[in-house]
Parts: C-alpha cells; sequence; structure tokens
C-alpha cells in the first residue's frame, strides 16, 4: 500500500504500534472504529488497522458489529498480534516510591492493578481519556508525575521510562485486523485465517451444533467463536467465527457451502495470513489431495 491507513487513534495508543509493526509509513489516526471504517469505504484511506479481538477481554464489539453489519461490505486482509505491555513514564527520572499521582485510561489501570499495590503504594490513579492521552498530559504539565501508557506514546513525548512490561498479565495480547475495501482474497499462502458470521434460520435445539458440524465434517479447525446479537430481536444471536484455511482450499470452500446452504446468511470477511505464519495441521482424509481424488474418482462415476 501506497496511500495512508488509518488506525484507531489517538498516535502513541497501542494500535499506532501495531501499525508500526507493520513498516506502514504513513499512518492517519481516527477516534473511533466506526470513523477509522467509515475513512476505508469512502476512499480517504487505502484501508484500516483496528482491534478485533484480546486474550483477556475477548471480542472487540465495536469492530465484530461495524464488520457484519455494514451495507457496504469490507473485507479482512491481514492481522497482526501485539502484547500488550505498558510502560510506566515519567518527565525525569525518579524513584517509585516518590510517585504519588498516575494517569492513565481505566483500563489500562485495571491491568495493571497488583503491579500498582504492589510498586506504587502512595500513588492516586486518576482516569485519562486515552492512555495516550495520559502521556501527553504528563509530558505537556506537572499536574501528573507519571503516566501508564504503550511504550511508543513515551517515547513520542520524550518520556523518561521509570518501569516496563508493568501489565499483571504478562501474556496479554491484542490482535489487530487491516480492513480494506471488498475484493478478491489474496492467494493462498498455507498459514491462512478465514472469518465469516453465519446466521442460523431458527432459534431452535441442536442450532449451533449443526452449524458447527459443517466444520467438523470437513476437518476444519475453529479458532474463534463467539456470539453477538443480530440488531432485530431481542434473544437472537449471530455467530462470529475465525477458522483455519482459506477459501480457495477445497476443505474451506466446501465448509462455508455448507453454511451457506444450511444458515439463514453467511457473511464473508476475508481470507488472510495469519500473523503467527505457521500451517494448520491437516488430518488425513482432509488435504487438497484428498478431497481432489474423492472429486476424481466422482467423475469417474458420473462418466465425465
Amino acid at each position: 500500500m501506497t496511500g495512508p491507513i488509518g488506525y484507531l487513534g489517538p498516535a502513541g495508543t497501542f494500535a499506532h504500534q501495531a501499525l508500526q509493526s507493520t513498516g506502514a509509513t504513513h499512518g492517519r489516526p481516527f477516534p473511533s472504529v466506526i470513523t477509522a471504517l467509515d475513512a476505508v469505504r469512502d476512499g480517504t484511506v487505502e484501508a484500516s488497522l483496528v482491534p478485533i479481538e484480546n486474550s483477556v477481554e475477548g471480542g472487540v464489539s465495536s469492530t465484530l458489529d461495524e464488520l457484519t453489519h455494514s451495507e457496504t461490505p469490507l473485507m479482512i486482509t491481514s492481522e497482526v498480534t501485539l502484547p500488550v505491555q505498558f510502560s510506566l513514564v515519567a518527565r525525569a527520572p525518579m524513584d517509585l516510591l516518590d510517585v504519588r499521582s498516575v494517569a492513565t485510561h481505566p483500563h489500562a489501570s485495571a491491568q495493571c492493578r497488583r503491579w500498582l499495590t504492589e510498586n506504587l503504594p502512595n500513588a492516586k490513579v486518576y482516569d485519562a481519556a486515552s492512555t495516550a492521552a495520559a502521556a501527553a498530559e504528563v509530558a505537556s504539565s506537572g499536574r501528573y508525575d507519571a503516566a501508564i501508557c504503550a511504550s511508543v506514546a513515551g517515547d513520542m513525548h520524550d518520556l523518561v521510562h521509570l518501569a516496563d512490561g508493568i501489565a499483571d498479565n504478562r501474556d496479554a495480547t491484542t490482535r489487530f485486523v487491516v480492513v480494506s475495501p471488498l475484493g478478491t482474497p489474496s492467494e493462498p499462502t498455507g498459514y491462512d485465517k478465514t472469518t465469516v458470521v453465519a446466521f442460523i434460520h431458527t432459534d431452535r435445539p441442536g442450532a449451533l451444533l449443526h452449524t458447527l458440524q459443517q466444520f467438523a465434517a470437513r476437518g476444519v479447525n475453529l479458532t474463534r467463536l463467539e456470539s453477538r446479537p443480530t440488531r432485530t430481536t431481542l434473544g437472537t444471536y449471530c455467530f462470529s467465527m475465525d477458522f483455519e484455511g482459506h477459501i480457495a482450499q477445497a476443505r474451506v470452500a466446501e465448509t462455508l457451502m455448507g453454511l451457506k446452504r444450511t444458515c439463514r446468511d453467511v457473511v464473508f470477511l476475508g481470507s488472510y495470513p495469519t500473523a503467527q505464519r505457521v500451517a494448520p495441521q491437516v488430518d488425513a482424509g482432509f488435504s487438497e489431495e484428498d478431497f481432489g481424488a474423492a472429486r476424481t474418482w466422482l467423475n469417474g462415476l458420473l462418466g465425465s
């Protein structure tokens, strides 16, 4: 991509840091997931990077719903995973016991609660609009002693890192996706993922099981499954799913056709390379060669 790529801003957030990890040099921040994706729809940017899943809190509702219910469909073209590790930054070096006030976003303070209790016993935590805004406030005024933010925000404002990696959960990771205008998926790489949303016909016993059987019968492994409201009637849900494989592969293509036959609607959100670049384990009987051999055998029976 040569044009600007949007991202969930402001600058200095984890989304900004994730965008930098892709090598993108032209980023444009937007105040919300909706505005970042609308910018793709109207051509303001070529694509936008937005969060879709967090290992601690699960799916990002605003992204999942905006991709599912949009009147102008978009498509996921790649993904980025980023460890969510916070830094404590200040204008000048200081002892942790001397930190009396800390600014950060409530989500960040919640993820650093134990570290704060053990390491900053004298500090009071104040809410900020974002972790990036907290870093900017510390840099521009003497209102707070320190901020908890992504490391990129501290670096942007030339702040001193008092401590890094302070999140209570050292394995916390956020998954971001790059979303582009709807088009033809890129060629399969061998380590791909597909994302769809399935709307079942009616709410009845076994409805979800019937949907999941489409995957089991073809040896396709689900990597994420969560329900979301359909935005119609209270108590009705659709199912957002990620699974291994690419639409160009026989086992995935037949799974998608099975979903289309048995569901009220299926929203295809893309087949794209996984961030881990690891090929899935395909059981015997479900490889491309196996599907090809079965098709050849059937054609022979039909005389074609």
